[in-house]
């Protein structure tokens, strides 16, 4: 390694460190506690007298059906929100790329829900699909499209599907900005020989823009799943604890802060760290995505 290397790393580390220190002591130190809470039989009255419990918790958890339902909730939100929001991504990143009168206003309308705090467009929606006085309902009793209103955040079989529907126009804008930054890096004169040859748009779409925007797109999907398997703020404001919209992450405030067990709730939300990072792992080695690197199609 030469010294100019070896003077670069030097300084890559000095600048680093201020940042991992921070995350050590914001976050690091936390889950270290969680991981050792998650072996006791501790709770919100009795922090300062616990004893050891082992695995316990674990195997608790691993035969309570509700947490199953959970981490089913959670999975079907993720799978179906991010494909949903990949696709209208993409298309909307698509149209405001072409040269259109107002491109600009239109970009910066596009990003007004991602702009929203969740917990308010949480709330929001939730009076727009209430069964007495939401506007949901009165447009489709205007329209003739149901018969009677319905509890959309309280229906079973309603319920999940309208907080998929409430993440889907949340975050679609920040799949639509990772994908239109992508799509503006895209090297134009590709394009021209593309006319020029006379090749159809659609095939320019599938043989050059998609292969050339993947690497892109895949850390964005990343992204997405990444904070959909730990959703909370949004399930919580539109449903509670619901079972049959419970996420993972409401499972492990209900045991924390509603039954007060610190042992099993620590458990529960250290089992998510663990989903989350094997799913990260496993997306990462799919896709084959070197982050930094801006690995393209092979």
């Amino acid at each position: 390694m030469s010294a100019l290397a070896r003077q670069r790393r030097r300084a890559a580390a000095l600048f680093l460190a201020p940042m991992l220190t921070v995350l050590a002591l914001v976050a690091a130190w936390p889950l270290a506690r969680t991981v050792a809470f998650s072996f006791t039989d501790a709770t919100l009255g009795s922090l300062d007298a616990y004893g050891f419990v082992g695995i316990e918790n674990y195997v608790w958890l691993a035969g309570d059906p509700d947490w199953w339902r959970a981490v089913w909730n959670t999975v079907v939100f993720a799978a179906v929100s991010v494909a949903l929001e990949t696709v209208l991504g993409l298309v909307i990143a698509l149209t405001l790329n072409a040269r259109m009168p107002g491109r600009g206003l239109l970009r910066a309308a596009v990003l007004i829900p991602w702009a929203i705090p969740t917990v308010v467009s949480a709330q929001m929606w939730g009076w727009m699909f209430h069964d007495l006085y939401g506007v949901v309902n009165e447009g489709l009793l205007a329209l003739g499209l149901i018969a009677a209103p319905r509890a959309w955040t309280a229906d079973p079989d309603l319920a999940l599907p309208t907080v998929i529907l409430v993440d889907v126009w949340k975050s679609t804008p920040f799949m639509t900005l990772l994908i239109l930054a992508a799509l503006q890096l895209l090297p134009q004169d590709l394009y021209e020989a593309a006319r020029v040859d006379g090749v159809h748009p659609v095939r320019v779409f599938f043989r050059v823009t998609l292969p050339l925007i993947r690497p892109a797109l895949t850390v964005a999907v990343i992204f997405r799943t990444l904070d959909a398997l730990r959703v909370f703020d949004l399930m919580y404001v539109l449903t509670g604890n619901s079972r049959e919209t419970m996420s993972m992450s409401v499972y492990a405030r209900q045991q924390l802060i509603d039954f007060q067990d610190i042992g099993y709730g620590s458990a529960t939300a250290t089992f998510l760290v663990g989903v989350v990072a094997l799913v990260t792992v496993a997306m990462l080695t799919v896709g084959r995505v070197r982050l930094g690197t801006g690995e393209g199609p092979s």
